[in-house]
């Protein structure tokens, strides 16, 4: 197969092994005539990639040969194209922003930003690979700044949790797939990114009656609380009957529950709040392989609670969350806590062992300390470039936005790589 003689070094943070990341610059082989070269912008830190991390090659998705043969992290990428293997230039153009969907269902689980040497989100170039294509997983993207593009596999998982549930008339055992129309969702442990889309899914996707984020992290909540008002929000940390509580609040207990951390005795909670024919979606993914948990299977049987499990997305749902960005459905921007350069990354992902704020979005050509939206006012008061993102987020509603996006590209620090 013949190679395109476009080739680059890249700058990236790649995983040797168990807590093993680093940032280093390496060059990038010339890409082969099914392949494509991405100029990466941004990537959005996720909670899988710090288990990714964690693990190593004990990750279902981490290679085994990973300290030989290390690979890119990071799989909430968004970027521009700028080369193009000769197969491809009938149908893609340089120049043209794309989206990956990370998800690619292969047998031996290895998917972008775990398993390859050359593709990853934390990177500056990326080498994206015959398969990622074959398989419809690099997506057009047009939306409303690169940031956005990174947030739509996170909110496409939970889009794909929305699509997991169901339920059973019982009466001629009928089965409608999705959230109960007009039903009650509880989600808890709710207070992070990943909740907050799925408070955001609920009341403007699944149009429920009845939305309910539960968490025991005051701080997070009242947080969680300022950016996405149309839900409910509710501490359960120090209540003696937290189940009780709930199926008052919610008049009876709820249709469908989400459990957005793995802890055991959420998913106890989930069964203990939910209503005849309730689902729950253990959407938490835990970093141990043994891992039990515990429900009354006499509710199983008789009042047909049941339990599904959902995780990562399909190309449909891509496709399918950047319509629902477009229309304005659902806004990334409610997710963005925190910004931050390549030189940031490899730190904030060890910070992810305790949680604070929501989404981290890195712009991958920067060099810039990871910040909170919150402080760039007070980062403002020596460093201009804060004061200004700060003036343009405030008249934004203190959201990150495309403005905000466009003068940090055009105005940070760059970050030193081989041209």
């Amino acid at each position: 197969m013949q190679t395109t003689a476009v080739r680059l070094h890249a700058t990236a943070v790649r995983l040797h092994g168990e807590n093993d990341i680093r940032l280093e610059a390496f060059p990038l082989p010339p890409i082969n005539d099914d392949e494509a070269l991405l100029r990466v912008i941004t990537d959005s830190l996720c909670t899988s990639t710090y288990k990714a991390v964690r693990q190593g090659k004990n990750h279902k998705r981490v290679p085994e040969d990973v300290s030989e043969n290390p690979v890119i992290i990071g799989h909430e990428m968004c970027g521009e194209l700028v080369a193009l293997g000769k197969n491809l230039q009938n149908d893609w153009q340089v120049g043209q922003r794309i989206i990956i969907q990370p998800a690619l269902k292969l047998e031996n689980g290895h998917d972008p930003g775990y398993s390859y040497p050359y593709i990853g989100g934390a990177a500056t170039y990326a080498v994206v690979p015959r398969i990622v294509l074959e398989r419809g997983c690099m997506l057009p993207f047009d939306g409303d700044g690169c940031y956005k593009g990174s947030l739509v596999e996170a909110i496409g998982c939970v889009l794909r949790g929305f699509k997991g549930l169901y339920h059973t008339d019982y009466t001629d055992y009928t089965r409608t797939d999705g959230a109960k129309a007009g039903g009650r969702i509880a989600i808890l442990g709710g207070a992070g990114p990943m909740g907050l889309a799925a408070a955001a899914l609920a009341v403007n996707y699944a149009k429920a009656s009845v939305v309910t984020v539960v968490d025991v992290n005051a701080e997070r909540l009242a947080y969680a609380e300022k950016r996405f008002p149309a839900a409910s929000y509710v501490n359960t940390s120090g209540c003696d009957n937290p189940a009780a509580m709930l199926r008052e609040l919610s008049g009876g207990g709820y249709d469908d529950v989400f459990v957005m951390v793995p802890v055991p005795s959420l998913f106890t909670l989930a069964e203990e709040i939910c209503r005849e024919d309730g689902c729950i979606n253990f959407f938490a993914g835990p970093a141990k392989h043994d891992f039990p948990g515990s429900l009354n299977l006499y509710r199983v049987h008789y009042d047909g609670i049941h339990v599904v499990g959902t995780a990562g997305s399909i190309p449909a749902d891509t496709a399918e969350t950047v319509k629902l960005i477009e229309d304005g459905v659902i806004d990334p921007s409610i997710m963005v806590s925190h910004i931050l350069g390549l030189n940031a990354y490899a730190d904030a992902i060890y910070d992810m062992e305790h949680p604070s704020g929501l989404k981290k979005v890195c712009y991958t050509h920067l060099d810039l300390p990871m910040t909170a939206i919150e402080d760039f006012a007070e980062r403002g008061k020596s460093d201009p470039l804060f004061a200004e993102l700060d003036r343009i987020v405030k008249a934004h509603g203190g959201l990150w936005c495309r403005e905000a996006e466009n003068y940090l590209l055009a105005n940070a620090p760059r970050i030193g790589e081989k041209a």
